[in-house]
C-alpha cells in the first residue's frame, strides 16, 4: 500500500471521528430543544456539532484526493463504532452482545478493505 493511500485512510478515520463527536453535541443538543425546534440556536452544542460535521466533511473530501472511492468510502463504516463507544463513555447507553457483535464485523469489513488495497 503506498504511502498516499495509507494517508487518506487515516484521514477519513480522522473525519469519522470528528463526524462522531458532532453527532454527540447534537444529541445533547436535542435535550434542550422545547416545543420550538428553534430553541436548538441558543445551544452551543447544536453549533460545535454543525462545525464538527463541517470539518468532518472537509477531511473526508480531502482524502477523497489519495485514493479510489470504492475503497475509502467504505471506511466511513468506523463512524458506526466511534458512536456507539462514545454513547457508551459520555452518554451511559448500554451496549448489548449484538452492538459488539456489529463492531466486531465492521473492523473485519474494514480490515477486509484495507486488505484488498
Amino acid at each position: 500500500m503506498d504511502k498516499v493511500l495509507f494517508l487518506g485512510m487515516l484521514l477519513v478515520a480522522l473525519a469519522t471521528i470528528i463526524g462522531a463527536f458532532g453527532a454527540l453535541l447534537f444529541k445533547l443538543a436535542s435535550a434542550k430543544v422545547e416545543k420550538n425546534i428553534f430553541s436548538l440556536l441558543k445551544s452551543k452544542s447544536f453549533f460545535l456539532g454543525i462545525f464538527l460535521y463541517g470539518l468532518s466533511a472537509l477531511i473526508f473530501v480531502w482524502a477523497l484526493k489519495s485514493g479510489e472511492l470504492s475503497l475509502l468510502y467504505p471506511l466511513a463504516g468506523l463512524s458506526y463504532i466511534w458512536i456507539t463507544l462514545l454513547s457508551k463513555l459520555i452518554l451511559k447507553e448500554r451496549i448489548n452482545s449484538y452492538k459488539w457483535l456489529g463492531i466486531g464485523l465492521i473492523i473485519l469489513g474494514v480490515v477486509f478493505i484495507g486488505l484488498g488495497a
